[in-house]
């Protein structure tokens, strides 16, 4: 990707938060307590599911992808924002912000496929419960698995090549705490309005086609949990959706605001905090959320604490 750039910018500042002095190290330091439950929340997570046959559901196989996605998602950034909070120029080479760019545009569209494929899974559970082994088998499950990966990783190509691409001569200074498509854009020194409308386009259909596929499926579920007659028999079904539906709407209220928006000038301090929920503590819930509201999820964590 280096060799097409034209102007010998070999690296980046990310400029990250306005942070000094005790608020610096406090912030280090919860970010970084973060970072490591992260990882240790996610890396249960596909452990249990693995390793207890109870779990091998497709459910809880999405899950387990889900989290996979999420540790690299957070890797692929967090350190690099951790180190911004350590050093006065947090540089970074102008290969490893494209890298880092890729990954995490990459890791970020997987996630968003496989919460699609998770609501199209739920669809399936609720409103054809007698067909659901069938309608979602393993193969099935296995299948979609692997397209979202494939899809998330094939989709990111086009942008990132793109904006690669053109020449970065004003100034190395990216006023955001990762390298993403807005702030690189801000920094060119020639305006290729071809490479900014391609990159918006895959961001916004990306999204806004993961986005209405979880809404149709959500439309079908609750048209379905509403014509059940007991008022049990609606909250269970409901409570199997519910964290999957918490996870949606935080994702996605966050990266439509930051990746479908007027073109023009945004508070970069908000754009810097939205970044941070979707990219530190997004998650760093996820894990939270899925657990603690599955009661099967949690018989099976009891069993294996020894409860």
């Amino acid at each position: 990707m280096q060799g097409g750039n034209q102007t010998g910018v070999k690296e980046f500042i990310l400029r990250g938060f306005s942070i000094n002095g005790v608020g610096q190290s406090v912030i280090f330091t919860l970010v970084l307590a973060i970072f490591i439950l992260t990882l240790i929340g996610n890396i249960t997570i596909i452990m249990l599911v693995w390793s207890n046959p109870t779990l091998h559901k497709p459910m809880y196989m999405f899950l387990a992808n889900l989290s996979f996605v999420e540790i690299w998602y957070t890797t692929s950034t967090v350190p690099k924002i951790m180190a911004g909070f350590l050093m006065k120029n947090n540089y970074i080479s102008f290969t490893g912000c494209f890298l880092q760019y890729f990954f995490f545009f990459s890791l970020g569209t997987t996630e968003c496929f496989l919460l699609a494929v998770m609501g199209y899974d739920r669809y399936l559970a609720i409103c054809h419960p007698l067909r659901y082994n069938v309608l979602m088998s393993s193969r099935k499950c296995l299948c979609l698995g692997a397209s979202c990966w494939i899809a998330g990783f094939v989709w990111s190509v086009v942008p990132v090549s793109l904006i690669s691409q053109l020449p970065f001569c004003r100034e190395n200074e990216i006023d955001h705490i990762l390298c993403d498509t807005g702030p690189l854009l801000e920094i060119v020194c020639v305006r290729d309005y071809m490479s900014e409308v391609a990159s918006s386009i895959s961001s916004s259909s990306m999204l806004l086609f993961t986005f209405s596929s979880i809404f149709i499926s959500y439309a079908f579920i609750i048209q379905t949990i509403v014509r059940i007659p007991s008022s049990s028999g609606r909250h269970k079904a409901f409570s199997t959706c519910a964290s999957h539906l918490t996870v949606v709407i935080v994702m996605f209220a966050c990266t439509m605001y930051m990746y479908i928006r007027p073109s023009g000038k945004h508070p970069l301090q908000y754009d810097k905090l939205l970044a941070t929920i979707y990219t530190i503590v997004t998650p760093f819930l996820n894990p939270i959320i899925y657990s603690l509201r599955n009661k099967e999820f949690m018989k099976v964590v009891k069993k294996v604490m020894g409860y």
